[in-house]
């Protein structure tokens, strides 16, 4: 794996799948998201967390935790394969994980999460095959 890391964020091109993946935030908010070549290519080691963070956030997002006292916090599980595309990451919860029914509706009403809505869509299948085509509230990934 090859790592470069910034003032609150780093990002990761794991040479064995080919694949590119970049984590920033800390304490309020933290945010995981799988990139493109381009996209990692063109972080740089002197970029502040803002300006790794708007390059980031054009990837796709895997993994989002919120504690900014606004309410109570939360942890949004976008791909539940997070930790294994990713077991160098920082990913904690910082509250109950949203049910995948909600992230699921999530994804397709923001336009910022289009980039998950067809494997979220292709997993939401998948659930409902394995489940009879019915699923149950609360059939959520949890931690």
């Amino acid at each position: 794996m090859r790592f470069k890391e910034g003032s609150g964020w780093k990002a990761c091109h794991d040479e064995s799948t080919g694949r590119y993946f970049g984590e920033y935030g800390g304490i309020m908010a933290y945010h995981l998201y799988e990139l493109t070549e381009e996209q990692f290519d063109s972080l740089d080691e002197t970029m502040t967390e803002g300006e790794a963070g708007s390059i980031m956030y054009e990837g796709r997002h895997l993994y989002m935790s919120v504690d900014d006292r606004c309410g109570p916090p939360y942890t949004v599980v976008f791909d539940d394969e997070y930790r294994a595309l990713c077991p160098w990451a920082r990913a904690h919860g910082s509250g109950k994980v949203w049910p995948d029914e909600l992230t699921d509706a999530a994804v397709e009403l923001f336009e910022s999460e289009k980039n998950n809505r067809e494997q979220r869509r292709r997993k939401r299948k998948q659930r409902e095959e394995a489940s009879g085509g019915t699923q149950e509230p609360g059939d959520g990934v949890t931690q």
